[in-house]
């Protein structure tokens, strides 16, 4: 009860906070020195290290990679792990993805949700412990890592110089608790090209999409031809029997061809419409039909389309625990006599990866297609009796009234990269899952109760 009313006293500072946090653009970049991840990304944990300071509490930045706010004393600690790095903005927003400005009672920015907002609710809930001054047996670390949205690659470093929490969890998936994620496998599939197709007519470049792990919502072709009005034409007729949003636009000597599709995480591409899958759709239909880039398209047309199961693929995986595989196709670049595909798959956390990768290569064998740059991360599964399970499902319940089962997600959280860390919030149920889409915002109302539902589980954790 002391907590709640704490965190309501600080209301005003955690909105605050969190507007300045939003502001910062900390999308991956171009390394710099003692920036591994760019100039944004850095930008970023210092601001949240100096509000740790300003806190009270012990900081420490290692190298730029990762850094953290610590507070109490003990051989142990336990740690809230949240990201700093945002994925690209994309388009469609209402209003400026990091303007962090409120309207209805939301604070829409890119990272609100995922995860700017829900870390600094977990500092803020920290602080309330502080501020009031309960007793822990155990250092509490509030973690700020910057590389979760591409790879991850600041998790090692951390674990190489620090030794693990006991216990803990990430404010990155939903309510009640995670306790079981799918294991995640990337790829690239690859195949070499003849651009120069026919004297009348060559596709010079594809490109579409921006991370594997999101739905593309945007797919661009640049078509030579010598008859641009026939495309046109065909592109026209294409429309009255699809509702796709393509368009044909002249540009010097060359059509482009552009598809807006919708964006969604790669965890749930049902909730999207990729553009890319759209676009080879439509490029089935032209005169390209005995040619290296029609075999690829039309192999991705029949083996993939619009499924995201991969059914079609003989890899529609599913089980009781968490569900049925989900597959995107996430980038694509034709360029230099080859085109490339980003494949983003999400299986259950009963089978393995060679479940997956062996009846693909199958398929793949006789088509002259490569999987290439091949990166993986194993299923995470805790028992629903674990401790650490029954404590925080017992801290969610006490605060919202709401007695829920634990889940299984597709999407990948930190609880994969640190032992002993679960993923417990942010999301309420029945509200929707904004990561990695246009107008992402999080409610403060949700922010606050955010705050205290951490507040307590740090609590419970490390008293």
């Amino acid at each position: 009860m002391k907590l709640s009313i704490k965190i309501n006293d600080l209301r005003d500072n955690i909105i605050k906070s969190t507007q300045e946090i939003l502001r910062i653009k900390s999308i991956e970049d171009e390394s710099k020195e003692g920036m591994p991840f760019g100039e944004g990304v850095s930008k970023a944990l210092e601001y949240a290290l100096n509000l740790s300071k300003e806190m009270g509490f012990k900081t420490k930045n290692l190298d730029g990679y990762i850094g953290y706010a610590e507070y109490g004393e003990g051989e142990d600690y336990i740690a809230v792990l949240g990201h700093l790095d945002v994925v690209p903005e994309g388009d469609g927003w209402k209003y400026p993805p990091y303007g962090a400005e409120i309207h209805e009672g939301k604070i829409y920015a890119r990272g609100a949700l995922d995860d700017k907002g829900p870390i600094i609710a977990a500092l803020y809930g920290l602080k309330a412990i502080k501020d009031i001054g309960l007793p822990l047996s155990k250092r509490v670390r509030i973690i700020f890592g910057t590389n979760e949205e591409t790879g991850s690659g600041e998790m090692a470093y951390y674990l190489k110089h620090e030794k693990p929490p006991v216990a803990g969890f990430t404010p990155d998936a939903m309510y009640p608790l995670i306790f079981a994620e799918k294991g995640i496998l990337s790829f690239n599939l690859s195949k070499e090209v003849k651009v120069l197709e026919t004297e009348d007519f060559s596709i010079k470049y594809i490109k579409g999409g921006q991370r594997v792990n999101m739905v593309p919502d945007y797919c661009e072709v640049g078509i030579w031809s010598r008859e641009k009005d026939v495309i046109i034409k065909a592109l026209d007729k294409f429309k009255q029997f699809h509702d796709y949003n393509l368009t044909a636009h002249i540009k010097s000597d060359m059509l482009v061809i552009k598809c807006i599709g919708v964006s969604a995480h790669g965890s749930t591409p049902e909730l999207g419409l990729n553009a890319i899958m759209q676009m080879f759709k439509f490029l089935e239909t032209l005169p390209i039909s005995k040619t290296d880039i029609f075999d690829f398209i039309k192999f991705m047309n029949d083996k993939i389309g619009y499924e995201t199961n991969g059914k079609s693929l003989g890899i529609d995986l599913k089980d009781e625990d968490s569900g049925e595989l989900s597959f995107n196709v996430g980038t694509v670049e034709l360029k230099d006599e080859k085109i490339v595909v980003g494949i983003n798959i999400r299986y259950p956390v009963s089978f393995k990866m060679e479940d997956v990768v062996a009846p693909m290569e199958k398929i793949l064998k006789d088509r002259e297609i490569t999987m290439e740059d091949i990166s993986h991360q194993k299923p995470l599964y805790f028992p629903k009796d674990h401790p650490l399970i029954k404590t925080l499902l017992s801290v969610y319940s006490e605060q919202t009234g709401d007695n829920r089962e634990p889940i299984a997600i597709g999407g990948g959280t930190y609880a994969k990269e640190m032992p002993n860390i679960v993923a417990f919030g942010p999301i309420f149920p029945g509200k929707p899952d904004l990561d990695h889409q246009a107008n992402e915002y999080i409610e403060i109302e949700d922010l606050i109760i955010n705050t205290k539902i951490y507040a307590h589980a740090i609590y419970e954790l490390a008293k």
